[in-house]
């Protein structure tokens, strides 16, 4: 889970408001899907230029190896840096592209339940529960947050990335 901060929940904000004013959707699609409308707003890169710098090398975004390193001047690296500049790291954007972090089904308006993950009202209100979830990290003393077990506990989502962390290191 990254550190919250004002610019991350800001970027969660302004795709979901995209999302929702009608900008093209595409799940299979590098520049129009969950990550692709996540990298538009964060690089300013239209989607068709995401897709062109993402396609050759990936088949998609969970896809993005686990040994990536910085530095060797591809344009895929300039995109990654951008989402890492804001605190993203490659397992933040698998959950983007499956829709699936814990602590964010757990926070969704009416409860936890799955979300699809090519349907973009689903997109939607993850992003923008993701970026509530951030802003009360930023604000509040103890900000809700759920555990293991689904049960929200009042600590942040920061501690609750280090309990998931140790959780899924010990299966």
């Amino acid at each position: 889970m990254p550190i919250p901060s004002a610019a991350l929940v800001n970027i969660l904000r302004e795709t979901s408001a995209r999302l929702e004013s009608g900008d093209s959707y595409q799940w299979s699609h590098f520049g129009r899907c969950n990550c692709g409308h996540l990298v538009q707003t964060v690089t300013r890169l239209s989607a068709a230029e995401i897709h062109v710098v993402c396609s050759p090398e990936l088949l998609e975004w969970s896809e993005i190896p686990d040994d990536y390193c910085a530095g060797t001047g591809l344009r895929l690296e300039y995109v990654l840096d951008r989402l890492r500049e804001l605190g993203l790291c490659r397992d933040d954007l698998r959950q983007v592209e499956d829709l699936s972090n814990a602590c964010v089904l757990h926070a969704l308006p009416g409860g936890h339940r799955w979300l699809q993950r090519n349907c973009r009202e689903d997109v939607i209100v993850y992003f923008r529960t993701w970026a509530d979830l951030l802003a009360k990290d930023l604000g509040d003393a103890a900000p809700a947050e759920c555990t293991d077990d689904g049960v929200a506990e009042g600590r942040s989502m920061l501690e609750m990335s280090g309990l998931v962390s140790t959780l899924t290191a010990s299966i």
